[in-house]
């Protein structure tokens, strides 16, 4: 057993040692910090590579939203982290409720601070937590593992995959096993880490930068966005609630004053307000606007004939 993962593990190039970095302990601190640099520039050529696949996912949890499902990452360790990290910004970035973009972690709460060892190793695991949050067939989910073989992850798309979900295997290895349980597969494999094996590098500055990509697209797809505006924050805190200010007079050419006005007939609702503004409407109308508009605010604007800024 032993020597077949080591043989498995050991072919996987996120396992490999860096030619560029074999003198790495002999260097100075900005000698470390080069190689460490030099190494991450070209994780984002590799995921540019990558952008079909990821345009297939985001269409796939577009879908998933409007039908009323959700979007579930899971991993372990670091790339678990990873998908909480993108996951809890949904909410107050964009007005989303909880529950629709859930992260799952291999060992649950506790592993999101400290390793829970052998919580990866158990496919039967990566089940149970999907079935505790009662997946359904319209539920889109992510696996993610740099080394593309982590069996709680593998267990998990396997089960999602057995009612129907979209599931997306994302990893960085292009012989990722859990690509075989994957309707979508996102493999940006950026080769050899600084530090042989350390996948929470450039493995997981890639992942990263393919979450953010999922996420955003998807929200500005279901109307979360106008022009570059996030108008659906929530003004959860002083920070938040200076930025809805900033975005309603970004968005409407109006002062401060009659922002914070308007803001406070909208329940500090950015995209109301923006509404209220730029149609001349009334709270009640401008929400029915939006409403039908499916909160595009754009399109709720040509709907009413106003004149768009631009």
């Amino acid at each position: 057993m032993k020597t077949s993962l080591t043989n498995e593990l050991g072919a996987l190039a996120s396992e490999s040692r860096n030619p560029d970095t074999q003198d790495i302990d002999l260097l100075p601190t900005l000698g470390i910090l080069e190689k460490i640099n030099d190494a991450d520039n070209g994780v984002p050529a590799v995921v540019r590579q990558l952008l079909p696949e990821i345009a297939e996912a985001v269409d796939a949890v577009v879908a998933a939203f409007k039908s009323g499902g959700r979007l579930i990452y899971m991993g372990a360790g670091t790339s678990g982290r990873i998908g909480l990290l993108d996951a809890v910004e949904c909410p107050p970035t964009y007005g989303v409720p909880e529950g629709m973009v859930i992260p799952l972690i291999a060992g649950g709460e506790a592993a999101v601070h400290r390793a829970q060892e052998g919580a990866e190793d158990d496919p039967a695991l990566g089940e149970k937590d999907l079935r505790n949050i009662d997946l359904q067939a319209k539920d889109v989910v992510v696996g993610i593992a740099a080394s593309g073989r982590t069996p709680y992850v593998t267990g998990g798309l396997r089960y999602a995959r057995s009612l129907g979900c979209t599931t997306v295997a994302l990893a960085c290895n292009k012989a990722a096993a859990i690509a075989e349980e994957a309707d979508i597969a996102i493999l940006p494999e950026v080769g050899p880490e600084v530090l042989t094996g350390s996948t929470r590098m450039k493995a997981g500055t890639a992942q990263k930068l393919v979450l953010n990509m999922i996420t955003t697209a998807s929200m500005i797809r279901t109307g979360k966005s106008f022009y570059n505006l996030m108008v659906d924050v929530k003004a959860t805190n002083q920070k938040l609630v200076d930025r809805t200010r900033r975005i309603v007079v970004e968005a409407t050419g109006v002062d401060f004053a009659e922002a914070d006005r308007v803001l406070a007939q909208c329940d500090h609702n950015a995209k109301l307000a923006i509404m209220v503004i730029l149609s001349g409407l009334e709270r009640a109308p401008a929400e029915a606007a939006l409403k039908e508009a499916g909160g595009f605010l754009r399109l709720a604007l040509q709907n009413t004939d106003k004149k768009i800024p631009g």
